[in-house]
């Protein structure tokens, strides 16, 4: 590890092979809390380069649990966090709109990074336990048409790092990696971005692999499709500029999109959204991001085709029964919970 950093310090970046080696170690416990302290200072001190990213992700992924779901066809939307948003849960909520329409969702996520509620944290709300077993997660893809990944759960080696992360207190490159390390690997994604930048990295990342991809950045600041202003969105035909317009729907303000102050009012928010009740701006920026998704497995279609298969699920009740059915398939008791 020590001829590693001694590089770093000499402001090389690492190859490939590099990149993987360090992980490898950290994620191994051979690194010791200074080597891990001072390995993640130098990332926040200079970007990280795309074949590092990429050997960080290979690490990261050969030492993750296998999932054992028996399918890479399934599609994920995640955002890094980081944005200060603050926002309801749309990339879930997106997860469960695309299940309901009939395509096959595995959720890679954690606890709240850039809000009070992450994924994990209203998924728990919910009754959704992480600790479930292979043949479980295989059911719940089987019969709701969505598995939730907690991240913790399948990313063992992520236990070393944990401790310095907390004491460093800041975003580290371990928060951009998050998005890219779904233990499921499928092989559809939408990734949104609290940056040009780190677009522009998963952009090229991404293109060196076969994910069909939509990676979004919102150009005041989301990392989502917000609807609030313009977006830059990459795919593997390229990168574009995007608006509401596009996707047949109108302009939303920041303070439409307000996630609760607490994971139980997170946790109302989201299941008003799936039940109907939601406002305008909430199904229609679920909607948006669900029709990115809908066209990553689904190129052919325009924006407006992707949102109306969006907006169908939500309407007809198939995504608020998508969270019903992944319950079941886990503890049926709890099915009530959202009957």
């Amino acid at each position: 590890m020590k001829h590693l950093l001694n590089q770093l310090f000499e402001q090389q970046l690492l190859t490939h092979a590099e990149a993987r080696e360090a992980m490898l170690r950290i994620g191994q416990g051979e690194a010791n809390a200074s080597e891990m302290a001072a390995f993640m200072t130098v990332y926040r001190m200079r970007p990280i380069s795309v074949p590092e990213l990429a050997g960080f992700r290979e690490a990261l992924l050969s030492l993750s649990r296998d999932p054992e779901l028996g399918t890479r066809d399934t599609v994920d939307i995640v955002g890094t966090g980081g944005d200060g948003k603050d926002t309801l849960n749309i990339s879930t909520l997106a997860c469960f709109v695309v299940a309901g329409a009939g395509y096959k969702v595995t959720k890679h996520g954690n606890i709240g990074v850039s809000s009070v509620c992450g994924s994990s944290d209203v998924l728990a709300q919910l009754g959704v336990e992480f600790t479930v077993g292979n043949d479980v997660l295989k059911r719940q893809l089987e019969q709701a048409n969505i598995c939730f990944l907690h991240a913790p759960s399948f990313h063992p080696a992520m236990r070393h790092a944990g401790p310095i992360r907390r004491e460093l207190g800041v975003r580290t490159f371990f928060n951009i990696l998050g998005p890219l390390v779904n233990p499921a690997r499928p092989r559809y994604q939408v990734a949104g971005t609290f940056s040009l930048e780190l677009l522009r990295l998963y952009h090229y990342l991404l293109q060196q692999t076969d994910v069909r991809y939509a990676v979004v950045h919102a150009l005041d600041g989301y990392d989502e499709l917000s609807l609030t202003a313009t977006a830059k969105l990459a795919t593997p035909a390229g990168e574009q500029l995007v608006t509401a317009a596009d996707f047949g729907l109108t302009t939303t303000l920041p303070a439409e999109l307000a996630g609760g102050s607490t994971a139980a009012e997170s946790a109302r928010l989201f299941l008003q959204v799936l039940e109907g009740q939601g406002t305008r701006a909430q199904r229609d920026v679920v909607t948006a991001n669900a029709a990115l998704a809908i066209g990553c497995l689904e190129p052919q279609l325009s924006f407006t085709e992707a949102v109306a298969k969006a907006r169908e699920s939500l309407d007809s009740g198939r995504a608020r029964q998508a969270l019903k059915k992944l319950l079941e398939a886990a503890r049926p008791r709890v099915a009530a919970v959202v009957g």
